[in-house]
């Protein structure tokens, strides 16, 4: 291969113009991304561009896409090690591109070891200011929020990270569509109270102060996931929560029992299968506290309760989860918003919505929030 002698190679640190989605730490030496759809944005020109990573994993290794203009242009698994992959070449080095570094993979909570890191730029061209976007939105969700299944035939069955996307993602189109930033917090089979096998510790509501808190082991507390998060660094307009769907599942599934102390969570039914009053109550109030946590983080934000796209058995337990904080905080800027239902045609791989089910959810939601936005 040809090489380019008037390649440069730049520290991210060094680089004024930059941008960065995703919580983060704030450290650019080298930056951390933890979240699904994390990311470093550029405006450069220059005929090629090259980017420095590193990752490491024992299971689960993380994905990147690399957007171009706005459009995907390439996709590609990160293997453990430090190296430097070519985001363009070629290309007419007196126009201004916008290139964006996506995380495309979930914060792999049982991969003590997962990690992925940019250190540096090597270009020929000269970086530009980062256009701001005018609105901010979070995601808060589970397996459906970190875009697993959203790629991959429907036979796909593997729990492997090459079925996740951020970019084949309801939050990424939904962002596009009202021209916002955004960031996302979501772990597959996460939920309010329980997780989807009763396991009371995968809860998202009790990590949402952390910067990354579901990654544990020593690597994660070197770089950082459990720190304090500082809202103040970035406050969204909207804060859209996506979560409920494996609470629903807890009370169809098997008893789990805690292997440290001995004892046994289980979200409970009837024998006529109703939801036991006592547990459903649990699961309410978790959802209140939680809208309570919410606003005492994002101050401004208008809350959105989204939930439906794997069915709705948990709905009225939701509706009345925010009725109930509506009446004891006074606040009235949260809403519930009912997304479209996966299909059998918009079903994607590990029975979880493709593709055309996060469009529809996009859509959709995109034009429900374009009318808060607008308010």
């Amino acid at each position: 291969m040809k090489t380019n002698d008037q390649l440069r190679t730049t520290a991210l640190a060094d680089i004024e113009h930059i941008s960065v989605h995703g919580r983060t730490t704030g450290s650019l030496s080298p930056l951390t991304l933890f979240w699904t759809g994390s990311a470093l944005e550029l405006e450069v020109t220059g005929s090629e561009l090259w980017v420095e990573v590193e990752a490491d994993y024992d299971t689960y290794e993380p994905w990147i896409s690399i957007i171009l203009n706005a459009e995907p242009v390439s996709r590609q698994m990160v293997t453990a090690g430090r190296r430097w992959i070519c985001v363009f070449r070629g290309m007419n080095e007196r126009v201004c591109k916008n290139i964006r570094i996506v995380k495309d993979t979930q914060a792999m909570s049982e991969d003590t070891a997962c990690f992925l890191q940019i250190h540096a730029i090597k270009t020929d061209g000269e970086f530009m200011p980062v256009k701001k976007k005018p609105h901010k939105i979070e995601f808060i969700g589970d397996s459906i929020t970190s875009g697993e299944g959203a790629i991959g035939a429907k036979e796909e069955a593997d729990w492997i990270p090459m079925w996740f996307s951020a970019i084949q993602n309801y939050t990424y189109m939904t962002a596009a569509a009202l021209d916002a930033d955004y960031r996302v917090i979501s772990q597959s089979g996460w939920g309010v109270l329980t997780s989807w096998d009763n396991n009371p510790n995968c809860s998202i509501p009790a990590q949402y102060e952390k910067v990354c808190g579901l990654l544990k082991g020593a690597t994660n507390e070197k770089l950082g996931a459990n720190r304090d998060y500082a809202f103040d660094s970035w406050q969204p307009d909207i804060v859209v929560v996506n979560l409920g769907t494996n609470d629903g599942s807890a009370f169809q599934t098997p008893a789990w029992v805690d292997p440290a102390t001995g004892v046994s969570y289980k979200q409970r039914l009837h024998d006529d299968g109703s939801y036991h009053e006592d547990d459903i109550a649990k699961f309410e109030r978790a959802a209140a506290d939680f809208l309570t946590k919410l606003r005492l983080h994002n101050k401004k934000a208008h809350l959105v309760w989204a939930y439906r796209m794997l069915g709705i058995p948990l709905m009225p337990a939701i509706y009345r989860a925010v009725d109930t904080y509506k009446r004891e905080s006074g606040d009235h800027h949260v809403s519930i918003f009912q997304l479209p239902g996966m299909t059998d045609e918009t079903v994607g791989a590990r029975s979880h919505p493709g593709v055309l089910a996060h469009e529809k959810a996009a859509a959709e939601l995109a034009g429900y929030l374009k009318g808060i936005l607008q308010s």
